[in-house]
């Protein structure tokens, strides 16, 4: 049993993976990723990132791809249309509600990339730091402002999303990934060529292993699910897109390697500038929004129109890759309204676009102390934050895990994998060994991890 029998398509084997790459490469690179090698040891956390990747993310991401490429049909009823997958239909839905949530409160950090482009554009970042800090918290905390931006971020992705799969997310991904790598390079480069930026790489490449505990291994772990987007629903509806001759394992391992390059890349264009002029890599969350605008003031003091304009190319860089994930995000619900609830794909993305922006809204005005949008004592955005990333998803990824290593049978699993026979699949046994048995294990420790019980 199939999905839809003239399903849209990817129509060429760079459109896939620049697609696919673009879901896995946002906000969850260019802003988590830093923030959390500067708090935990740089090049150990990275090492320990890219390990985890290999032995978390890939496989992961090839079971999501073969649930997704195997039934052709959006993320919620890909599971149902499985061998087995009867009873598992919950879990598909569990992706979709996953990735509309993530869509609403997603578009809100999206929303202050808009607002700092403009802002470098009008110079206005170029005050001390006690300045910086309270013009984003006046900002964040506006009522009017970032509710602005986040419902135009919204419908720059809509754009995107009702011109469909080849005409709107493939030629978006094909202009979109190529400049946002562009971009990093100039960035980099101009990072690298300050004075003493050289402890900044150090701090990257040069691992201390003293630093090792159990804190920095389980966030590199965290770290790697959050950033291929895995169990949002996106991987699976993507890879319905993917025609029959999709390597998926080769598929997986060339957008990790596309994500942990422009992680790797991310942290090379923040750090050096930020130990030129003696900043704390550990700066946390804030580190984009807060500490960075001053970084770039006093790194390219002597020379004030190059800094102008990598604080300009930073924040349209940061704009470009919450985009890519923002469209993949929006796409499965569209997807979703579009096959399941029969409606057209442009009332499927406006009826998305609308409901989120009301989301985006109430998580903007919560920030702000907002009456009735505190909820146990956290603003709305914090309580979507936490529920979707420390407990949607790896829950998700978990039973993802289970259905394909124990419920699926063997036999349909390495069909896929193979390509019904085409491909030879010396690696099938050891993936199928990890998300039998390692994989589950492994988001298993996360889970109870990130809920304090370990």
């Amino acid at each position: 049993m199939k999905g839809h029998s003239e399903r849209a398509s990817f129509g060429s084997k760079i459109g896939i993976i620049l697609a696919t790459a673009g879901s896995a490469v946002g906000l969850g690179n260019v802003w988590r990723f830093p923030y959390m090698a500067g708090e935990n040891g740089g090049a150990v956390f990275i090492f320990l990132y890219i390990a985890c990747v290999l032995l978390l993310g890939i496989p992961c991401m090839v079971s999501e791809f073969i649930i997704g490429r195997h039934a052709q049909a959006n993320t919620a009823r890909a599971y149902g249309l499985m061998e087995g997958g009867r009873n598992w239909k919950a879990v598909g839905y569990l992706g979709v509600l996953t990735g509309f949530l993530i869509t609403g409160y997603y578009a809100v950090v999206s929303g202050w990339c808009l607002q700092y482009i403009c802002a470098s554009l009008l110079g206005q970042l170029n005050g001390d730091p006690d300045y910086i800090r309270t013009y984003f918290a006046e900002f964040s905390q506006n009522p009017v402002r970032p509710v602005v931006w986040t419902v135009v971020f919204l419908f720059i992705t809509h754009l995107v999303i009702v011109r469909g799969v080849r005409g709107g997310i493939e030629r978006a991904s094909k202009m979109m990934m190529p400049t946002l790598f562009i971009l990093l390079l100039i960035i980099v480069g101009a990072s690298c060529m300050l004075p003493g930026a050289g402890r900044g790489i150090a701090f990257l490449f040069k691992p201390d292993f003293a630093c090792i505990n159990s804190d920095v291994f389980l966030g590199a772990l965290g770290q790697s699910f959050y950033s291929l987007s895995i169990a949002m629903g996106c991987i699976c509806t993507y890879a319905s897109y993917f025609n029959r001759k999709t390597n998926l394992a080769a598929a997986a391992v060339q957008i990790s390697v596309i994500d942990c390059m422009v992680a790797v890349l991310a942290g090379l264009m923040i750090f050096p500038a930020a130990f030129s002029v003696g900043v704390n890599p550990d700066s946390g969350p804030s580190l984009i929004f807060i500490t960075l605008p001053n970084v770039f003031r006093e790194a390219f003091a002597a020379m004030p129109m190059v800094g102008y304009a990598v604080s300009l190319l930073f924040y349209a860089l940061l704009s470009l890759a919450a985009l890519t994930s923002l469209i993949s995000l929006h796409e499965v619900s569209t997807a979703f309204l579009h096959e399941e609830r029969q409606m057209t794909r442009r009332s499927a993305a406006l009826t998305v676009t609308l409901t989120c922006s009301v989301i985006g809204a109430l998580c903007s005005l919560s920030l702000g102390g907002g009456n009735g949008l505190i909820v146990f004592g956290r603003p709305l955005f914090d309580v979507f934050d936490f529920v979707t990333g420390q407990i949607f998803l790896p829950i998700g990824g978990f039973l993802t895990c289970l259905f394909i290593g124990w419920r699926v049978p063997r036999s349909v699993v390495q069909d896929e994998f193979t390509n019904g026979g085409t491909l030879r699949g010396n690696l099938f046994g050891l993936y199928f060994i990890s998300v039998r048995y390692v994989c589950p294990v492994c988001i298993l420790v996360i889970f109870l991890h990130q809920l304090g019980i370990i």
